[in-house]
């Protein structure tokens, strides 16, 4: 009889384990306790600005070697685009003073050497600074291991690592910022070009997981929440989802791709990261005017980067819990007045929306870093997913896809042993 591998949560990490299984000819049956796929990596309907947005706005670079890999294996490559080169414009509001990074196309960070194509007013020796960083021990927090100050910190640094953390970069893990600085900058250009899903992250990175996964006669189930096992001595006995069961068979797996709370109560003792930080999206129906890239840096302001889609103009604001409480339209009139004057444009607020996730990501420390879980659990046949395992990396695309290749990688060796 033909094995059965259970995948709980549909986002992205467990869509990642999926569509790798089901490639591998294994029978999946996937389920998602809400009624949509993609969880924080997803896209809907917005009346307010009568435009289809992302709950949240998501950049890949082309160095993100497992969330490319999976565009290519659900068929979506082509929907992740950016420019040609590794370049990323920036806006200083405080001082008016535009430039661009131009990380170029080579395999080194040759382009630290060029003044034109580096951050302005800075020396090769500003960079070499960051050298302590590259293997930093994943108990060091970054302000122990490079100075937070000067220019090239303040243009590039902190927000290359706030984006990345999602915590204030002197209070977060130096171990992952090492590993986002070894991934991009110290990579060079091949790995750094800007790749945004323009129409939408459902439409490039779940839906079409989701049809692959129906040509490849796996099982989808939405609205099918996950309320218990049952276990039996190193093993899962048994899928309790409210008034129905699944017995899990000898061969069987299951693969574990919830969010850390919901994890640590189907799992007693699981330790899981315990604090978290939010995340301010928002979205505005206006035109981008003609020449705005598609990615703006912008430092000096309350907005850190402006994305340009049809019709629409919008802005990501990390470690944001001063922002969640805010009233909702001055907090729009806010970014609003940081967008004309990043953009160059003028006008009254146009149709908007604001997304606040109180709880976008795991606290991207070194105590919270420690508590992540690896993929393995004390059942055999139970492996866990999810950004916020162990993946070496922040909570990000790149980390959530490699958590659900290795989740899968290892129910396959389970079933080859």
């Amino acid at each position: 009889m033909q094995k059965t591998i259970h995948i709980i949560g549909a986002g992205i990490s467990g869509l990642a384990a999926a569509v790798r299984l089901a490639n591998a000819n294994c029978r999946v049956h996937l389920h998602e306790a809400t009624q949509q796929a993609g969880g924080r990596c997803r896209s809907y309907f917005d009346a307010a600005t009568n435009l289809t947005i992302d709950n949240g706005n998501h950049l890949l670079l082309s160095g993100n070697r497992a969330a490319v890999d999976y565009a290519k294996s659900i068929g979506t490559e082509a929907g992740l685009v950016g420019p040609k080169r590794a370049q990323f414009p920036f806006v200083d509001l405080a001082t008016g003073q535009r430039w661009q990074l131009d990380l170029g196309e080579s395999r080194l960070p040759l382009w630290i050497f060029d003044e034109a194509r580096r951050v302005p007013d800075t020396s090769v020796r500003d960079y070499l600074a960051l050298m302590p960083l590259i293997w930093a021990a994943q108990s060091k927090r970054v302000g122990d291991a490079i100075p937070c100050d000067g220019t090239l910190y303040q243009r590039l640094v902190q927000p290359l690592l706030l984006a990345a953390l999602n915590v204030d970069p002197p209070e977060g893990s130096a171990g992952l910022a090492g590993a986002v600085v070894r991934e991009t900058l110290l990579a060079g250009g091949q790995a750094c070009r800007p790749l945004i899903a323009r129409d939408g992250l459902s439409a490039v990175l779940v839906e079409p997981a989701i049809k692959l996964l129906q040509c490849r006669a796996a099982t989808i189930s939405f609205g099918h929440e996950l309320r218990g096992f049952s276990m039996s001595a190193d093993r899962l006995g048994e899928l309790k989802f409210g008034d129905s069961s699944i017995a899990i068979q000898p061969g069987d797996a299951v693969v574990l791709a919830v969010p850390p709370r919901p994890a640590a109560a189907l799992l007693p003792g699981l330790k899981t990261p315990t604090k978290f930080r939010a995340i301010v999206n928002a979205h505005f129906r206006f035109d981008p005017p003609k020449g705005q890239p598609a990615l703006l840096g912008v430092v000096g302001g309350l907005v850190e980067w402006l994305f340009a889609f049809p019709q629409r103009l919008s802005v990501t604001i990390s470690n944001g819990e001063r922002l969640v409480d805010m009233p909702r339209e001055e907090l729009a009139q806010a970014i609003w007045r940081d967008i004309c004057k990043a953009a160059g444009v003028g006008g009254d607020l146009p149709p908007w929306q604001i997304v606040r996730e109180r709880r976008a990501t795991f606290e991207a420390t070194p105590e919270q870093n420690a508590l992540r879980p690896g993929a393995v659990t004390a059942y055999k046949n139970l492996f866990l997913a999810g950004d916020w395992t162990d993946t070496g990396l922040p909570a990000t695309i790149e980390g959530s896809v490699r958590s659900g290749n290795r989740a899968a990688d290892l129910v396959l060796a389970m079933r080859q042993a």
